[in-house]
């Protein structure tokens, strides 16, 4: 069985944004870790590997760079992206940890 670099967290929906092929899209954070997030969200094709994600914060929004890892399809349309996050600034970081205190 495959073991994790990070540990995963379970978080209730986390709203965030990004775009992609011109494209705005809203979506929910389902699990998150220092290293990637899972997001439920709706998406059309043709849809670029790499973009960023925008997690708002009372600070104001949290720019992640991501690329896609896995994509979830239910029925006829994908519904849920996992993706891996490649920078780590140091605010992302501190957001990941604010979460592990409620856990």
């Amino acid at each position: 069985m495959h073991k994790r670099a990070f540990e995963r967290i379970f978080v209730n929906n986390i709203e965030v944004k990004f775009s992609c092929c011109n494209e705005n899209y809203t979506g929910k954070i389902t699990n998150i870790s220092e290293n990637g997030m899972f997001i439920r969200t709706e998406c059309n094709f043709p849809f670029e590997p790499r973009f960023e994600v925008f997690i708002p914060r009372k600070e104001g929004d949290l720019k992640v760079p991501v690329k896609i890892a896995r994509m979830i399809k239910t029925k006829d349309f994908y519904d849920g992206i996992g993706v891996e996050v490649l920078e780590q600034p140091d605010e992302y970081l501190e957001f990941i940890n604010s979460l592990k205190i409620y856990l």
